[in-house]
């Protein structure tokens, strides 16, 4: 039986589900949208200002510099401040353009979230790495996961992976049935991005 992503188990909290379900649906790495979602630490309602005169809003902080672009689209600072799931998605939409655009290593890209300053995004990276590998850890803990090869994080397409590397998951907490769990040659970070096994082999 495979897991059902958008009936998660109680236990977890609004900012882990909806971060889930925004890197599944934006084909991000599950780990690292969980750990910019922790290393920004907003909350509904909140409004933080910045040095450059705009505003961090909301549970990921999105800024309101990229709602001006969006208000196009009828994406006010009003939607992104609110609780529930829609900052989680807007944030990791805006996560994929840069990991997908932008230059320079994966973590290098996926700190260009919080800032391009290079001191800024040097120290946001090391942070938001940290996170990561906390949640890979979490994650690999509570559901059949596997390691997302950079290439396949930058392309959005799904790697090859060759039979002999398929291992045995641990056993899994919760609702979620034991799934085999791929693995790749980690990255030059000391380890990989993960990704929810989403169905059974």
């Amino acid at each position: 039986m495979p897991f059902v992503a958008d009936v998660p188990p109680p236990a977890l909290s609004e900012p882990v589900v909806c971060s889930i379900m925004a890197a599944v649906k934006y084909e991000l790495p599950v780990n690292i949208v969980l750990a910019v979602a922790a290393q920004e630490g907003g909350k509904p309602g909140q409004w933080v200002r910045n040095s450059n005169g705009t505003y961090d809003v909301g549970p990921m902080q999105f800024n309101t510099s990229y709602l001006r672009e969006l208000s196009r689209y009828g994406i006010t600072p009003k939607d992104v401040e609110q609780g529930g799931c829609y900052s989680y998605d807007l944030a990791a939409w805006r996560l994929r353009g840069h990991v997908r655009n932008d230059r320079g290593d994966l973590w290098t890209r996926v700190a260009n979230y919080h800032s391009r300053t290079p001191a800024i995004n040097a120290r946001y990276r090391q942070q938001v790495m940290r996170r990561a590998a906390w949640w890979a850890d979490w994650l690999d803990e509570r559901f059949a996961t596997q390691q997302v090869a950079q290439g396949a994080v930058f392309s959005g397409v799904p790697s090859e992976v060759p039979a002999a590397a398929v291992e045995t998951a641990p056993a899994v907490k919760a609702a979620v049935v034991k799934q085999p769990v791929t693995t790749q040659p980690a990255a030059t970070s000391g380890y990989v991005p993960r990704g929810l096994v989403m169905g059974s082999r």
